[in-house]
């Protein structure tokens, strides 16, 4: 038999979705893949319902229906501070998941360099190399995640094609400053590099900090292909509708693509979440006030159980310190933490290429009840 291909053999299946697998093996608190527990808005509940008896059951336009994207459009539009043209600049996916593989495919020929931050989403290694590229890691450095700018330019040197940005970052919870982002600018315009950007966690940062969007940064919309999804703003992780926002030029590249990997998109879903697109701010704000105290409560009893952990500035992770524990691989504490713990959680080893194995990752979009399940069973720890 022939050798199978040699991309593929250079990444594991993803470790998040496989300790999901292992939460429910031993009946854990699953709060290691990102999904909420809680209901969507019931605005969209209420038009999901509707669709059943609605023509709308068939392939929409690939790059995405048209209502949904001017729905979008509009959205965006007023978040983003530029008109976005729902006919030339969106594309709608499946999921974030296949924009950001839509973008790099787009942007990246075999043999091109990518830069990534490190940590990172674990899908950004695995896209770099399937689309035949290198990935250039650059550290952001603990317990504040900040990158050091002579590291970052020595990557820029290595003339990447591209930066994957994701802000706020999973799994490290970092929001990006002004400063920083403008740093990174510099130094993609300095290097014709273009950006992508992961911003699915655009509504989810805690005060002081906001979220200031790449593209949106003087010079920087030409060079920027921004991916997100629905799925986090609305609490629709199983839906699978993401998009990518991109000069007309480059978004016409990234349909070619899209067509070829998916087709498009769940028509009867972006029927059903337009109402959700239409939200005004209080939507966002509540949003944001439920992950907020969401974050006071799981802290809070992090820190009554005496565990160190990071403080997230954006999205719903934690990385929690297990260096007291002795475990050489983060990995055997994580099948342990979920069999004799029943806490579900995350190797950090999974998300850093340099080789950390004291952190985990736990997350906090989860009813108070599940939380509060959590954190008792965290009591546990203490035995060990």
């Amino acid at each position: 038999m022939q050798v199978l291909s040699t991309r593929t053999a250079h990444f594991t299946d993803s470790v998040i979705r496989r300790m999901t697998r292992i939460s429910s093996r031993y009946g854990a608190v699953n709060l290691s893949q990102g999904f909420p527990d809680f209901d969507p808005p019931q605005a969209i509940l209420d038009r999901l319902a509707q669709t059943a008896g609605e023509n709308v059951h068939q392939y929409s336009v690939t790059w995405g229906a048209q209502n949904f994207r001017e729905a979008l459009a509009e959205k965006q539009s007023r978040f983003m501070g530029r008109p976005i043209d729902p006919d030339g600049e969106i594309t709608v996916t499946c999921g974030s998941t296949e924009a950001m593989m839509a973008a790099m495919m787009t942007v990246a020929n075999p043999g091109d360099k990518v830069i990534v931050f490190s940590p990172f989403y674990e899908n950004y290694g695995a896209d770099t190399i399937l689309s035949g590229a290198e990935p250039i890691y650059v550290p952001l450095t603990p317990p504040e995640f900040r990158f050091d700018p002579e590291a970052l330019e020595d990557a820029f040197r290595r003339r990447p094609k591209a930066l994957v940005l994701c802000n706020p970052s999973n799994p490290c919870g970092r929001v990006f400053t002004r400063e920083e982002l403008e740093i990174i600018a510099a130094l993609a315009a300095k290097y014709d590099a273009y950006v992508i950007t992961d911003e699915v966690y655009e509504h989810i940062v805690y005060a002081p900090h906001r979220h200031i969007y790449f593209a949106a940064l003087p010079g920087m919309w030409e060079r920027t292909i921004s991916c997100s999804s629905l799925s986090k703003t609305y609490s629709i992780t199983g839906w699978r509708l993401g998009y990518t926002i991109a000069p007309a030029e480059i978004s016409e590249r990234i349909k070619k693509v899209h067509d070829f990997l998916t087709v498009g998109a769940a028509a009867p879903l972006q029927e059903a979440v337009i109402p959700g697109l239409r939200f005004g701010q209080d939507y966002y704000d509540e949003l944001l006030a439920k992950y907020t105290r969401k974050r006071e409560l799981f802290l809070k009893g992090l820190d009554d159980l005496g565990l160190s952990h990071t403080v997230p500035e954006g999205a719903y992770y934690v990385l929690l310190d297990i260096s007291r524990y002795g475990y050489d691989s983060d990995l055997q504490f994580c099948e342990m933490l979920a069999r004799d713990i029943g806490v579900g959680a995350v190797p950090g080893s999974s998300f850093f290429r340099e080789p950390v194995n004291h952190l985990i990752r736990l997350h906090f979009a989860k009813r108070d009840e599940t939380l509060l399940e959590a954190l008792n069973r965290l009591e546990g720890l203490k035995k060990l």
